[in-house]
C-alpha cells in the first residue's frame, strides 16, 4: 500500500462520494481510479459498460469454483483487463 498526495478539492469530492455511495473514503477513491484507468485504456466503451465488465467480473469471482460443475456451465471470465481490451476490440 502507498500514500497518493491528493489536491483537498478532490479529497472532499471523494469524501462526499464515498458518503453517498456508502464506501469508505479509501474504496471510493480506489473506485474512482480503477474507473479511470479502465476508461483510458479502453476509449471505446462507456461508463456503463465499464461497469457491467467489473460486475460480471465481481459475480464470477464470488462463485467458488467447484469441479463437479454441470457441463453446460460456462467458463469462469478472464481477468478483468483481457475482458476490457477484448470488448474495446469488438467496438
Amino acid at each position: 500500500m502507498g500514500i497518493v498526495k491528493i489536491s483537498s478539492e478532490i479529497h472532499e469530492n471523494i469524501r462526499v462520494a464515498s458518503k453517498a455511495m456508502t464506501r469508505s473514503i479509501n474504496a471510493q477513491a480506489e473506485h474512482w481510479m480503477k474507473i479511470g484507468m479502465l476508461a483510458e485504456r479502453n476509449p471505446g466503451l462507456n461508463y456503463g459498460e465499464i461497469l457491467s465488465l467489473l460486475l460480471r467480473e465481481a459475480e464470477q469471482s464470488s462463485q467458488p469454483e467447484n469441479q463437479n460443475t454441470p457441463a453446460n456451465t460456462p467458463p469462469r471470465a478472464k481477468p478483468i483487463q483481457a475482458q476490457v481490451t477484448n470488448a474495446a476490440a469488438r467496438h
